[in-house]
């Protein structure tokens, strides 16, 4: 049985090899993995998933013997209310990654309601815990409890204490003051009766005259199905399998099949690395079609203040915390092994002394980067961190 994560000193080698995120997460002493602690079933929750599961498949056969608009339409919905989650609550609510109109803020709210996965609100909250303290117990899906966990399984179990606990301190008081955010989370279950269930399965009734129950399998249970585990797929696979280019310590990796089921969502060791930029990826819209549909937005004048990362800010990022994988520092590898004959990669002497770890851009101190300077004092995680005195 692994240790409990409490008993582990903060300088062991077994909290770098997993047992625990790497300190320059800022995460708190006493935060990690506790594989001790049982969690209770929320029965009611794992029912439900198991009939949802068990009519979104029979709505797969039942495409076979429906309209061909009805199954195209059903695509649509997940590509759509997809957006509505990776542009809107992702990018632009939980990261305010760029700022949106009140038009755009709208419809963004208006897909997320469609896609049926809680009120932005408790989206937001939930995402803004998971990267503070990424893959620990406040981590409401730790991928340290197992794939099973990370994908689905946080949602049929009672949430461990310190979700709750650190929950409570997650600031969300620029979502306060959004009236489109405040207004669907006091009205979430009629918007979403009437914007998820009526008229998605009501659409292919009226227009092409389907089956009601077909329309109801296909357009709501089967929908609903396949846009959760294409969102969980990024809570789970890219959190185990792929390369950490930027930030070995980080159990986030990249990851093409997520990225391709997500268009755009699975460079997570880039984005849990840098969770400010809005590409969420080093390469832009060569690998993501969300950040395509942002660059449109905000060519129209309604997605503005985009951010992003400085090129050489990740390359001295990918140089002293990644696994190598990253072409800049394969370019950079020189002949020379060391003792056990590994090839060693070129030392860069001007890399960053802190890491950048915050949620959100702290305007200073990011302007500071962005022009190559490195501060005495960096915020991350909400607390600003003397670097000065780092090894006094």
């Amino acid at each position: 049985m692994a240790p409990n994560s409490k008993d582990i000193p903060v300088d062991s080698p077994d909290r770098k090899k997993g047992y625990v995120v790497d300190t320059h997460l800022k995460l708190p002493s006493d935060i990690g993995t506790d594989y001790n602690f049982k969690r209770k079933w929320v029965w009611p929750n794992l029912i439900g998933f198991i009939i949802l599961h068990l009519l979104g498949f029979y709505g797969i056969y039942v495409m076979f013997y429906s309209h061909f608009q009805t199954t195209f339409w059903m695509i649509l919905l997940i590509l759509a209310s997809g957006e509505g989650v990776t542009i809107g609550a992702h990018r632009l609510y939980a990261h305010k990654a760029f700022k949106a109109t009140f038009f755009l803020r709208l419809g963004l709210v208006l897909l997320q309601t469609v896609a049926g996965q809680n009120c932005m609100y408790i989206w937001v909250r939930d995402h803004r815990l998971h990267h503070k303290y990424s893959d620990s117990d406040a981590d409401p899906h730790n991928a340290n409890r197992g794939f099973f966990f990370s994908h689905m399984g946080w949602l049929m179990s009672r949430k461990h204490p310190a979700v709750i606990t650190k929950g409570k301190t997650i600031d969300m008081s620029d979502l306060e003051a959004d009236f489109v955010v405040m207004f669907q989370k006091f009205f979430y279950k009629p918007l979403y009766l009437l914007f998820a269930l009526a008229l998605p399965v009501t659409f292919p009734v009226w227009l092409w005259e389907e089956d009601y129950w077909n329309s109801l399998l296909i357009c709501y249970f089967s929908r609903y199905v396949v846009l959760l585990h294409i969102t969980w797929l990024v809570n789970s696979a890219a959190h185990f399998y792929g390369t950490k280019p930027y930030d070995k310590s980080m159990l986030a990796v990249e990851s093409f099949f997520v990225s391709f089921l997500t268009v755009g969502e699975g460079w997570h060791n880039y984005h849990h690395a840098f969770p400010w930029d809005y590409r969420a990826a080093e390469y832009g819209t060569s690998f993501s079609f969300t950040t395509f549909i942002i660059d449109v937005l905000a060519s129209v004048g309604l997605a503005y203040d985009l951010k992003t990362t400085p090129n050489d800010m990740v390359q001295r990022r990918a140089m002293r915390s990644g696994d190598g994988s990253h072409q800049f520092c394969i370019d950079k590898a020189v002949k020379a092994t060391d003792a056990n004959g590994n090839l060693l990669a070129e030392k860069d002497k001007n890399l960053f002394p802190a890491q950048t770890g915050e949620i959100h851009t702290n305007g200073d101190v990011k302007s500071n980067l962005t022009n190559g300077k490195s501060p005495d004092k960096v915020f991350a995680n909400g607390k600003i961190h003397d670097e000065s005195d780092k090894d006094k």
